[in-house]
């Protein structure tokens, strides 16, 4: 096998945008994050909505003119 070819591992703390604060091993010494188990609606249970420019809003008035041009075809 070659030598010298795999990276270097540290500990490495991670920072989440929740608060909260572990340590594991990586490549880097230290990493921020958006969202970790703690805060991740999968694990957390809790849903959280990220709306980035009114893209919720968007869609929604999207689907109400399309729901209301098939109501008016379908009578």
């Amino acid at each position: 096998m070659k030598k010298d070819i795999h990276p270097k591992y540290f500990d490495c703390k991670v920072h989440c945008g929740c608060g909260n604060e572990f340590v594991t091993r990586a490549t880097v010494k230290e990493l921020r994050i958006e969202i970790c188990s703690v805060c991740h609606p999968f694990y957390s249970g809790k849903q959280k909505f990220v709306d980035t420019a009114g893209r919720i809003e968007h869609f929604q008035k999207k689907y109400a003119k399309t729901a209301a041009k098939q109501a008016s075809k379908g009578n």
